[in-house]
This record gives C-alpha cells, sequence and structure tokens, in this order.
C-alpha cells in the first residue's frame, strides 16, 4: 500500500499551520467569536497583507510586512484585535533547514530586510555565515518571509499574550 493512501485511511493528516492573525488580536477562541468579518482591517491596512481566509482576518505574508502601525487594530470595532497604546505581533520569526545558508550556499537576503536587524550572521568554521534570530529583537513584521528564495522562514506564534 502507498505511504499516502495508508496516511489517509489512518487519519493520520497534515496539520495546517495555526491562523496568524493581526497585531494585537485576541486569543483565538475569543478572536474568532468576536471577529465579525467586517473587513475594515483588510481595507485600512497600508501594505495590504491583512485577508480573509476561511471566513477570518489572517496574514498573508507572502504579500509584504506588517508594519505595526496599528491601523487594523484601530479599525476594529467589534474588539477582536486588543486597543491598547502597544501594538505587537504574537509572532516570532524561525528559519528551517532549507535555508540556503544552512545549505552552504551565500545568502543573506532575510538579513537584508529585517529592520529592527533582529537577523545576523554569524561565521561558522569552514563555510558560509549563518543566520540567527534574536528573538528579543525580531518584532514578527514578517518582512524576511517573502523575499526568501527557499522559503526558509517561518512566522510562529510565541506563547506571550496580546491580550
Amino acid at each position: 500500500m502507498q505511504p499516502e493512501r495508508r496516511r489517509f485511511l489512518r487519519a493520520e493528516f497534515p496539520r495546517r499551520a495555526p491562523p496568524t492573525r493581526p497585531p494585537n488580536a485576541l486569543p483565538e477562541d475569543r478572536f474568532a467569536a468576536l471577529c465579525n468579518a467586517c473587513g475594515d482591517c483588510v481595507r485600512i491596512c497600508p501594505t495590504g497583507i491583512v485577508a480573509f481566509r476561511d471566513g477570518l482576518v489572517e496574514l498573508d505574508f507572502s504579500r509584504g510586512e506588517c508594519t505595526l502601525c496599528g491601523d487594523c487594530v484601530r479599525a476594529c470595532e467589534p474588539g477582536a484585535l486588543a486597543q491598547s497604546t502597544a501594538v505587537k505581533s504574537a509572532l516570532r520569526a524561525r528559519i528551517t533547514e532549507s535555508c540556503l545558508a544552512i545549505r552552504g550556499v551565500e545568502c543573506r537576503i532575510c538579513g537584508d530586510q529585517c529592520e529592527p536587524r533582529a537577523i545576523v550572521f554569524r561565521p561558522s568554521r569552514g563555510g558560509v555565515r549563518l543566520p540567527q534570530i534574536d528573538a528579543g529583537s525580531c518584532n514578527g513584521c514578517g518582512a524576511c518571509f517573502a523575499p526568501c528564495p527557499t522559503t526558509a522562514i517561518q512566522l510562529q506564534p510565541t506563547t506571550e499574550s496580546c491580550a
């Protein structure tokens, strides 16, 4: 029996990544209960990365980055995005094994795009410099995501809550 069919018959389906909600999003259950899909945050986003998926809004980093301007937070009348003076993302970047530098090919495009300079390149013995993310400096904007030629950047939720 083929491995794909075996997984299907055992109900072993690949898990979908958790949704990447806009900055200041409440915990998922509260967000889903409050978001009425009015689209105000989609229309007001200056970079156009807030989009609908499965009836609720998500960030689509393939379209660009989040400037953490707070326009979506201010536009959210139902309160699914917590109103606060600090606009922050609950996401942090992570570099996967498909990174060109990890495979021995010189590439620094993610670091070039990172405005807070959270991605630094450390020397490695006898090889190219390897990217390293300073989690304390990463603001979760996603500027490193779209330019990566191998989609080696993942944006994952942190354990800290925005609300």
